[in-house]
């Protein structure tokens, strides 16, 4: 075994990643901190950066590391750092080193306002080999800290980007679309073409999640005021209408189709999500106490809001040895499926799914159930497929029977 100053190298057979027995597991997500140090008005995670009781109760550098250990052990090789704001972490530089030396990838999600110029030169002597992901809320102070509610954040932003740009260390932008900015959009993308890592057209976030962790109805009827209409939606994605139309021709292609009683199709068990207080559920938004798996022995009490699981895993001990049964318990969603009425009415039977973002996450967000249909995002998908031209103008998605030849335009007289 040699080692350089952040890897190690190993003969193929005496890594774990070859064997062929036990579950694999593609990718970890680390919420490092449910803190931030800006109070963006739509975001459904944030607690403030001195929030003392969320200090308190994180995970330790040690307990990060045993995870991350653990993952590779399984098969991983990537790691997602997010939040809250992850650098937030004063053992942040640790903990990405200690990733870098296990071989992880590291894409790591931040608002680049904490950037120093320590860390943008760890950046470049220790690549994260995934280009770091940067979320702008605005072009000009005004419309940023609209958004952000923290004065100077815009001026921290432009100094952690500028610094990783001075080190050439590669990132992308992307963007949450919000009344506050919306009308910036045309010169964010003009911006975002000249940064040097930025090969393809910049992400939005247009549907905003609503709080996860069903913890501040006051905060989701907030965020659900912040919202695109449906017709919003659509008037930016069809900006240029003749590469919409070719592109969801060959998205068409791919992903559409109904989806029947099975609740999940997207990889799930695949990956995991461990939280800052050492609780794994399947992805970051699906919290459903009854998938959330507490993997912290020092974990004695929850805040109002939060739940223990009601998961009964064989063999499951409460510390990092137990990710492995964890992943293999999770991977049994794959298979579940609903009797919501309601769900299979209309969903199950629905070929605008793969258009749709309707998923069990964003069922517990809304609903606190995992497959109640969103309203929201199924008349945001509708009103894409009418302008298409795959439904008329009061038809429904679940009453086609010929969607094979609506979506390839042979569509047959009815």
């Amino acid at each position: 075994m040699t080692e350089t100053t952040y890897v190690v190298k190993r003969r193929l057979d005496q890594w774990p990643l070859w064997k062929e027995s036990g579950p694999r597991l593609g990718q970890l997500d680390m919420e490092l901190t449910e803190r931030c140090n800006n109070d963006c008005i739509h975001c459904c995670i944030n607690r403030p950066a001195n929030d003392a009781s969320a200090w308190v109760g994180e995970i330790t550098t040690k307990q990060v590391e045993d995870f991350l250990c653990k993952a590779a052990d399984l098969g991983c090789l990537q790691v997602r750092f997010t939040g809250g704001e992850p650098l937030l972490r004063q053992d942040f530089q640790a903990l990405y080193i200690y990733a870098r030396r296990l071989g992880l990838k590291v894409l790591l999600f931040t608002n680049a306002c904490l950037i120093t110029p320590g860390l943008a030169d760890l950046f470049q002597r220790m690549p994260p080999l995934i280009k770091i992901e940067v979320t702008v809320y605005g072009m000009h102070r005004e419309s940023y800290e609209a958004v952000t509610r923290v004065p100077g954040s815009f001026a921290q932003f432009q100094s952690g980007l500028n610094l990783l740009l001075e080190r050439n260390v590669p990132f992308v932008v992307k963007w949450v679309v919000l009344p506050q900015n919306k009308h910036e959009m045309v010169e964010f993308e003009a911006w975002a073409g000249t940064i040097p890592g930025m090969t393809r057209p910049p992400s939005y976030v247009m549907s905003l999640d609503l709080r996860n962790r069903r913890d501040d109805e006051g905060k989701n009827v907030y965020i659900q005021s912040l919202r695109l209409t449906p017709l919003d939606s659509l008037a930016i994605l069809t900006r240029d209408v003749v590469e919409y139309k070719q592109s969801m021709e060959v998205f068409a292609s791919q992903f559409m189709g109904p989806s029947g009683d099975k609740l999940f199709s997207c990889g799930v068990g695949c990956s995991l999500c461990i939280d800052a207080y050492g609780r794994a559920q399947p992805c970051m938004g699906l919290r459903a106490p009854e998938w959330t798996v507490n993997l912290n022995p020092n974990l004695k009490s929850m805040r109002e809001g939060d739940s223990l699981s009601s998961v009964s895993v064989s063999g499951m001990h409460p510390e990092c040895a137990g990710l492995e049964d964890v992943l293999s318990q999770f991977s049994r969603l794959y298979d579940l499926c609903t009797t919501n009425p309601e769900y299979l009415r209309r969903c199950a039977k629905c070929f605008l799914k793969g258009l749709c973002e309707q998923c069990p996450a964003k069922s517990w967000t809304e609903h606190g159930t995992i497959d109640t249909p969103v309203a929201y995002l199924c008349e945001t998908a509708h009103m894409q497929a009418r302008y298409i031209g795959w439904l008329d103008k009061n038809e429904y998605g679940w009453e086609v029977m010929n969607w094979r030849e609506r979506i390839s335009g042979q569509r047959s007289t009815r």
